[in-house]
């Protein structure tokens, strides 16, 4: 089997040249890395990952956390840093922080500080201040999504202002009695979104004159089943009955279609529906939603990390980039029907 040494004296280059020319680390001539790709492939060598990780210092390989697998916007996040990771020849490695406090001790603990990855990113998880410094003390990049974290470059949503965009647009329409679904402290996550989220609410209504009615507020858990149980206990009292259900993820604005669906409710008629997230079905369902376009969130995280990883990188420590979302009007949204309230 050839060896780095036979593609050198092939190439007329040392193997130091053949190393940095296969790994893509470090400067070679354009002419000399084409010579090194033909000798190479005259030879049928093929580069040990574990020798050039080795000679390098880098694995090619990134981590990447989670606190679910199970929610669309999650895996959407996912594979979008996927596809521009393998662009760029690294490997993914995933965890997922689903089993709770102790699960996230032993990743942060343990399997970072200890697998060979070159960089994390970290989606949707307010890290400690111990988790970042103990990475970046052993030179590993982070690139937060979801918010700011101190001495991280993040990139983030503002969710008060789509949870505001999502509500101008049902009183836009017309509405006054416009109902949330959303989340409490029993469901919160990190970086405060379900709470952002009813503030963007609130304030809308409140910017307008409109009074905030604690009756018309029901928390879910961001799912589909979890937003048709609300929206029944929010449609099912006919004396408070809202024109309109801004729900706090598409998942959730979906369940409030199917729930009206079974009441006997047309959307949007009797009810105007509208979420966020853009979620693969919400066009399916004709649903008004807030899109925040989470495979670009993804593929602009492993931009931020390519940039850190290599050298003569401009940016570095807590710069937050802020993320793009835009207003996607479909059929679950309309003007209250004057002859039905």
């Amino acid at each position: 089997m050839p060896g780095i040494n036979d593609v050198a004296a092939l190439a007329g280059v040392s193997t130091a040249t053949v190393s940095r020319a296969l790994s893509g680390n470090g400067h070679v001539l354009e002419a000399t890395r084409q010579k090194v790709l033909l000798a190479a492939g005259e030879l049928g060598y093929v580069a040990s990952s574990n020798a050039s990780s080795l000679a390098t210092g880098r694995t090619k390989n990134v981590g990447v956390v989670v606190p679910f697998l199970d929610r669309w916007f999650y895996t959407s996040v996912l594979e979008g840093a996927e596809s521009a990771l393998l662009s760029n020849g690294y490997d993914l490695t995933l965890y997922n922080l689903g089993g709770g406090g102790e699960e996230r001790r032993s990743v942060f603990e343990h399997f970072l500080m200890r697998k060979r990855v070159d960089a994390v990113i970290a989606v949707s998880l307010e890290l400690t201040a111990n988790e970042v410094s103990r990475l970046l003390a052993i030179n590993k990049p982070i690139v937060g999504v979801g918010g700011p974290l101190p001495g991280v470059r993040t990139l983030s949503v503002d969710d008060v202002e789509i949870a505001r965009l999502a509500t101008e647009h049902l009183i836009a329409l017309g509405h006054k009695k416009i109902a949330h679904i959303g989340g409490d402290k029993e469901f919160e996550l990190d970086f405060h979104l379900p709470t952002n989220r009813r503030v963007g609410y609130e304030a809308a209504l409140e910017a307008v004159g409109i009074p905030v009615q604690p009756e018309l507020f029901h928390t879910a858990d961001f799912t589909i089943q979890g937003g048709y149980r609300a929206a029944k206990q929010l449609l099912g009292n006919p004396r408070n009955r809202p024109t309109a259900i801004f729900a706090a993820s598409d998942e959730m604005a979906i369940g409030t279609i199917l729930a009206a669906r079974d009441m006997g409710l047309h959307v949007p008629d009797d009810v105007s529906v509208i979420g966020v997230d853009d979620h693969e079905l919400a066009e399916f369902f004709g649903l008004s939603t807030v899109a925040q376009f989470p495979a670009l969130q993804g593929r602009k995280a492993v931009e931020i990390l390519m940039d850190q990883l290599h050298p003569g990188s401009r940016e570095r420590g807590s710069v937050n980039t802020p993320l793009p979302f835009e207003l996607m009007v479909r059929a679950s949204t309309a003007r209250p029907d004057a002859r039905r309230h």
